[in-house]
């Protein structure tokens, strides 16, 4: 079988060295006699993966032993309600920042729940072009919290440096670009991620939560969207998704043996050195609308001089064995998603074909 580059924005990519340990093991789970699948989440061999997993999560990200780490199900979309929804209450307000079609849609979540304010947003006409500098947000100091989205995969914009919010705690929603680079979790008093593009398949949510936010969730709320629910029982209240737990221990394995966050950052700037420098020296063929300080390293995207010509682009892609390279449906364009699972050799191949198609077609 012949695998292509795969560029889709998420689902996305794994390891083909995951895929192939989890070929290998489907049938039978760490001796067991039973698949991952078919076996027990109280049984003492899921049990052990279940914590493994945890740990090497916190060790990757660098979090203390004052973050919970939950493993949850829903996506990162439901975490746009089980925030307000824990931490919202009469007299309390929450900050939101504005920087793409996910952001808009947790602050559209929150509003449901309580008081929340717009920090500041660089929307203008429906799109999103930068991230918003330090001195163009208005932060209250009051706020239970500050959201945003760390990288934006439709409108190909990442928080390169995230904003001081005086100590009023960060929620953030990382699933994009999650230990694709260090960040110090310090400023943070949450940080979710939807598995199904750095981290594993879809199915599981990772949230780490910080004890003393923690403290402030209402025990009130509805059984299974109160965090107090899954932080007592270690995300075992209910049956978990066993097998994306499964696989989100394999990546996490996979992501400390190439080094760990640190490693992954250096490869990650060099893919992104190579493939913006590629569209800013086509004499314009290629056109990327992002501002360069606020440009995404995991979603690239960019514009052709017609659309004809990138429909031709992501048709002629296809053939050649890239694959997603569509942009957003809300959009148009192309889009390259670029995670941890994209090799550097991945995006010199799409980067070579960028150029040979610019050359024949300009």
């Amino acid at each position: 079988m012949a695998r292509v580059h795969n560029f889709y924005a998420g689902p996305a990519a794994l390891p083909l060295e995951v895929l192939e340990e989890t070929r290998d093991e489907l049938l039978e789970f760490r001796g067991s006699g039973v698949s991952v699948m078919e076996t027990s989440h109280r049984s003492k061999e899921f049990d052990a993966l279940h914590n493994e997993t945890i740990g090497l999560f916190k060790e990757l990200m660098g979090l203390g032993d004052n973050f919970k780490v939950l493993l949850l199900q829903g996506g990162a979309s439901l975490q746009f309600a089980m925030v307000p929804m824990n931490l919202l209450g009469e007299g309390k307000s929450a900050d939101y920042i504005q920087t793409g079609s996910w952001s808009k849609k947790a602050l559209k979540e929150a509003k449901l729940f309580g008081t929340v304010r717009v920090a500041g947003t660089t929307e203008k006409d429906g799109v999103f072009r930068s991230i918003p500098k330090q001195e163009e947000l208005d932060l209250d100091p009051n706020a239970v919290y500050c959201h945003l989205t760390s990288n934006n995969t439709i409108f190909g914009t990442q928080w390169r440096q995230f904003p001081d919010t005086g100590g009023v705690p960060l929620v953030a929603d990382m699933s994009s670009d999650i230990l694709s680079r260090a960040v110090d979790p310090a400023p943070f008093g949450i940080i979710y991620a939807g598995a199904q593009k750095n981290l594993g398949p879809s199915g599981v949510t990772v949230v780490a939560i910080r004890d003393d936010l923690l403290e402030k969730c209402s025990k009130d709320t509805t059984t299974m969207l109160n965090y107090h629910t899954h932080a007592d029982k270690n995300s075992l209240f209910n049956t978990p998704p066993c097998l994306a737990i499964y696989i989100l221990h394999k990546v996490l394995n996979w992501t400390k043996k190439q080094g760990g966050v640190a490693s992954l950052e250096k490869i990650n700037d060099a893919k992104a050195k190579l493939i913006y420098g590629a569209i800013d020296g086509s004499n314009g063929f290629y056109n990327c609308p992002v501002e360069k300080d606020s440009r995404s390293y995991m979603n690239v995207v960019f514009r052709l001089p017609t659309e004809e010509l990138e429909k031709k682009f992501a048709g002629e892609g296809l053939a050649a064995g890239f694959l997603g390279l569509k942009g957003h449906r809300s959009v148009g364009g192309i889009r390259v998603s670029m995670y941890n699972a994209n090799g550097l050799e991945s995006v010199k191949d799409v980067v070579g074909f960028m150029k040979d198609f610019a050359a024949q077609n300009s």
